[in-house]
């Protein structure tokens, strides 16, 4: 007897190839979806954290610069903080240039109002700040307010909470659809898929419904080819006559009216979410705009830095060095890491201040910038002005090691939506509150021999001569800055913790700050700096350390705070479309707070003038790099 051989087992591996290839065949469309966007410099530019607070009534401002505190009203209500789709809990959480579009689990506190306790203030004392005008500040004429309904309020918060400022670039660049027959294509698509589920039940319409999918197909098709009128073909007005015959015979059926509602809800909540998506997409081609640096600013940088190698040094002797430690003359310091940004700060106050001999600027960048900065600087002359560039990060590792964050941090700025619970649909606003980072409260450590600087943000354009600002008499006070009263330390109690404060103390600007370091090191500003730092930034990760600028800019200063004339400064030329050119041009200084930069492409173009008009030319390196004035 033969042996029978034993069946013979299936081969899986063809199988196993096919559903490979099927997954594979999945995957690669929704990689390049995501992942199409071109090659960019990713810098720690100022990204923005968000945080949703109930707000006080309107803040009245007086020509003299003076706070009218009897304006404000209590108000409580529910504060969210979002970071991106990653549940932070009640600390707010700095974000990353990094954006991960994601909707936002939005975590409400309650806070109840802010006692009012009675208590000396001290009030701005009146300067001669040089602008043009005498009439009186009110902040609605900066910010006209519009009127919406509650829908329109809830839907605008909803979108700034989850993308933040590219609300408002989008609505100031929405296009109007004027292709008036692709849009009927459209709606006679969304018509017809409505009624076609239901003609296909019926008996004796088996002609109808043949009719309803062909012309749903071309339809289809045409669109999938066709945006704009341009590019329809000849014959679609035969299309289109053709599908208004379908839909009208199918609107003459009987069909259950129940059926053609529910598959309208269910075409428009597609429709809705497709629009959500490509928002999502857009949100993100936008957050990589304003976080990432210009390829043509970074080719800048790149060839600063090798021509500062290849070149001997311009001044080697550097005669202006023996300048840099004058307790006698004028020291401004900025903080940046942007090349021509630092220039137009330094250009607009020298060109705008009358006696420029004993003007010194500290310029503090990191080891990546250093050698750009220093090469730009040495080629370009300010009149009578010094320029001092130094290595931030090399001075703190040198001579500062305990201190630990020895990396150069640019003033941080927080998204603030604001909105009164007693009138929703009256005030409704985002604002950028900007403070000081961590790499601040380390400047009377490393200015030892100067008794006062300004501080600058590099993202201000100097209209008038501040000159003024030296004279000033801030008595006791360490800081002076422009105050922002619309966000008290009382609104934040969830953020501040235990830690004892003032509830009706406001907040403050960072742009031009006023800085005694004398009086700072009296009061051991420093000292105190390091001991907040343990309390709230000590999670150890980069996010929580720079989240915690917020509370600790505001608790060491608030009784410390000189509060300057409101109209110093101009702030929200960033993201507020809404401000008026006479204002901008009588404002002593404009500062560029906020995701909309000026040496950005989405830049406001409004405001991007004022400040191009100080950009440094040198055509040598601007041209061979494409570099746009």
């Amino acid at each position: 007897m033969k042996a029978t051989a034993p069946p013979a087992k299936r081969r899986r591996g063809p199988r196993l190839a096919v559903l490979a290839l099927v997954f594979c065949s999945l995957l690669v469309p929704i990689a390049f979806l995501f992942n199409r966007f071109p090659a960019v410099y990713v810098t720690d530019e100022r990204p923005q954290q968000e945080i949703d607070l109930p707000s006080f009534d309107r803040v009245a401002f007086e020509s003299g610069g003076s706070v009218n505190e009897d304006v404000f009203k209590k108000t409580s209500g529910s504060s969210s903080v979002s970071h991106h789709g990653i549940d932070t809990g009640p600390s707010i959480v700095r974000t990353e240039p990094k954006v991960i579009v994601l909707p936002p689990p939005k975590i409400e506190l309650v806070l109840p109002p802010p006692k009012v306790e009675p208590k000396p203030e001290v009030k701005p004392v009146p300067v001669s700040v040089p602008v043009h005008h005498n009439k009186k500040i009110n902040v609605d004429k900066i910010r006209p307010p519009r009127v919406q309904s509650a829908d329109e309020v809830e839907k605008a918060k909803a979108c700034q909470l989850e993308f933040g400022s590219y609300c408002l670039w989008s609505i100031e660049h929405k296009e109007v659809m004027i292709d008036t027959i692709v849009k009927r294509l459209k709606d006679q698509l969304f018509v017809a898929r409505s009624y076609y589920p239901s003609i296909a039940k019926l008996k004796g319409k088996e002609t109808l419904t043949r009719e309803l999918k062909q012309n749903i197909q071309e339809h289809e098709r045409v669109l999938s080819e066709s945006i704009v009128d341009a590019d329809l073909p000849s014959f679609i007005k035969t299309k289109v006559e053709r599908m208004d015959q379908s839909i009208a015979r199918a609107k003459s059926c009987t069909v259950d009216c129940n059926n053609v509602d529910r598959k309208l809800r269910q075409i428009l909540h597609m429709t809705e979410d497709e629009a959500h998506f490509h928002m999502k997409q857009s949100a993100y081609l936008y957050n990589l705009g304003v976080h990432t640096m210009p390829k043509s600013h970074h080719c800048l940088n790149m060839r600063l830095t090798v021509e500062y190698f290849k070149s001997m040094p311009l001044d080697p002797n550097d005669s202006s060095a023996h300048t840099f430690n004058i307790p006698d003359n004028r020291h401004y310091v900025i903080l940046s890491k942007n090349v021509l940004a630092a220039s137009v700060v330094i250009n607009s106050t020298v060109s705008s201040s009358e006696d420029t001999e004993n003007i010194v600027f500290h310029v503090l960048t990191d080891a990546q910038n250093f050698y750009a900065m220093k090469h730009w600087f040495a080629r370009n002359s300010y009149r009578e002005s010094a320029v001092n560039v130094i290595n931030y990060e090399q001075i703190i590792f040198e001579n500062f090691p305990e201190f630990g964050t020895q990396q150069l941090y640019l003033p941080e700025e927080f998204r603030v939506f604001i909105s009164s619970l007693e009138r929703p649909t009256e005030k409704s606003r985002m604002e950028y509150l900007s403070v000081f980072s961590h790499s601040h409260f380390f400047l009377a450590e490393i200015f030892k021999d100067l008794k006062k600087v300004i501080v600058l943000d590099d993202d201000l354009a100097v209209q008038h001569d501040l000159s003024f600002l030296w004279n000033l008499d801030m008595g006791d006070k360490v800081h002076g800055a422009v105050r922002f009263c619309g966000l008290k330390l009382g609104q934040l109690r969830n953020l501040l913790g235990r830690t004892m404060y003032d509830q009706q103390s406001c907040a403050w600007m960072s742009g031009v700050n006023v800085i005694d370091l004398e009086k700072w090191r009296d009061h051991n500003v420093t000292e105190n700096y390091l001991q907040l730092l343990r309390k709230f930034g000590n999670n150890g990760d980069e996010a929580s350390l720079r989240s915690s600028a917020l509370p600790i800019s505001l608790l060491l200063f608030q009784h410390l705070l000189y509060p300057l004339d409101e109209r110093l400064t101009l702030s929200g030329l960033g993201y507020d479309y809404g401000i008026k050119e006479k204002l901008v041009q009588s404002s002593a200084s404009l500062h560029y707070n906020g995701n909309m930069k000026p040496w950005l492409e989405l830049g406001i173009p409004d405001y991007r003038k004022y400040w191009k008009r100080f950009l440094t030319r040198d055509e040598r390196f601007m041209d061979e790099c494409n570099v746009s004035p």
